[in-house]
């Protein structure tokens, strides 16, 4: 068995020169993915989640048919023999749930990751059903779906199911949709579905407040929209090759594989940590769960107070305190390079033209850090990895801050 670092959602700018995710970087390319994995990341196993457009697939052939990628015989395509690529696809379901106000629509998130290229062609053709989806070029569609339908497509087609971001209040299946996922999925579809993607504002602990996810893995991936932010959450899995069907395995923990380290921001640094009121630019800080403002009083609405994390696994839990499983790996909170005070463009080129990022955060020792940063980066780097630094909550869309007060 071996361990590879694994990072499964991240999106593309741009692919056969059109948008595909509108909030994300132009550079964000099928080929500058790759290469960022390999030179400046150390990323073995990245999951692109808008393989599903057309654009997308139209680049992915160019570089199969130039023997760039190699499609792997147990699922995936191989980049340079370093690092694998997993399709996938991100979309947004609709559920119309139950609650205090009544029924009403609810959206969610879901990633569907394939083996090979023509299932996930097969994927988009299904999508692409006229009354599914407007334009299946972009990334993120709102899909005219149920996740149970959603679920039935990606399961015909050889695929698995993992709801994305589980908890933030956009579009997360528990942070703006249900209470429990049995909700709006059959039971047969809930046994089938290998992990929930856990999201930046929360952790492991959190989510184990949650009774109905004990035998579930979990996944923490950067949902990256520029190229530094690949890696800035990210999962250890051990298996025996970095293919689709051992990472499968290891999401359901099958003959020794699994997924052995979730690595990724304190929640607090999260954008939606924490209840946000957008008329007092006031983040709550009171014990959880909080539902109104507590400056002006307003109530949680999505709109001008947004509902935190935190509170919202608060207002849900059946759990008291988190009951984490035997098959629970640690969750390491971990501040990203591009997070840490000091470490501007030039520190961090620095820093990675002699590593990867990922050698930086769990290898280099402090000399070996003197040496390429000097010696107060390099201390700010080393009492990161032993979170020593102070943490400011977000909220509201409004990422947290890192102090270099101590604890």
């Amino acid at each position: 068995m071996k361990q590879f670092f694994a990072d499964l959602h991240v999106h593309i700018g741009r692919a056969k020169g059109q948008p595909v995710k509108i909030t994300a970087a132009r550079t964000l390319t099928v080929a500058n993915i790759l290469e960022e994995c390999i030179v400046r990341k150390g990323i073995d196993i990245v999951g692109i989640v808008d393989a599903s457009s057309p654009h997308v697939q139209h680049d992915l052939d160019l570089l199969i048919e130039s023997g760039h990628l190699r499609q792997l015989e147990e699922g995936g395509l191989c980049y340079k023999n370093l690092v694998t690529l997993i399709l996938g696809g991100e979309v947004e379901t609709t559920d119309w749930v139950r609650g205090q106000e009544g029924v009403k629509a609810r959206s969610a998130h879901c990633l569907c990751y394939f083996p090979f290229l023509d299932n996930i062609k097969k994927f988009t053709q299904e999508l692409s059903v006229p009354g599914r989806v407007k334009n299946p070029g972009l990334s993120s569609q709102k899909a005219n779906l149920t996740m149970q339908g959603l679920w039935e497509i990606s399961d015909s087609l050889g695929g698995i199911m993992i709801p994305a971001h589980a908890f933030t209040p956009h579009k997360g299946v528990y942070g703006s949709c249900v209470r429990s996922i049995s909700e709006i999925l059959s039971p047969r579809a809930w046994e089938s579905v290998p992990a929930i993607e856990l999201g930046l504002s929360s952790d492991s602990f959190y989510a184990d407040l949650i009774s109905e996810l004990s035998e579930k893995s979990f996944v923490s991936n950067s949902d990256a929209h520029s190229l530094p932010k690949i890696g800035r959450e990210y999962n250890i899995i051990m298996m025996e090759e970095p293919n689709f069907k051992e990472m499968v395995m290891a999401l359901r923990r099958v003959e020794g594989r699994a997924v052995i380290g979730n690595f990724g921001f304190d929640p607090k640094l999260g954008k939606y940590h924490r209840t946000y009121c957008e008329e007092c630019h006031f983040t709550v800080d009171k014990t959880p769960p909080i539902f109104a403002c507590s400056k002006c009083g307003t109530k949680a609405d999505g709109r001008k107070v947004i509902m935190g994390v935190l509170d919202r696994i608060y207002q849900i839990r059946d759990n008291c305190t988190p009951t984490q499983p035997d098959h629970r790996p640690e969750y390491r909170h971990q501040i990203p390079l591009m997070n840490l005070p000091g470490i501007g463009k030039r520190t961090m080129d620095k820093l990675l033209e002699q590593h990867t990022e990922m050698q930086i955060l769990h290898q280099l020792n402090k000399q070996q850090l003197v040496g390429i940063v000097g010696g107060k980066t390099a201390d700010i780097i080393i009492r990161a990895r032993e979170g020593k630094l102070k943490v400011e909550a977000g909220g509201g869309g409004h990422y947290g801050r890192v102090k270099l007060t101590e604890n």
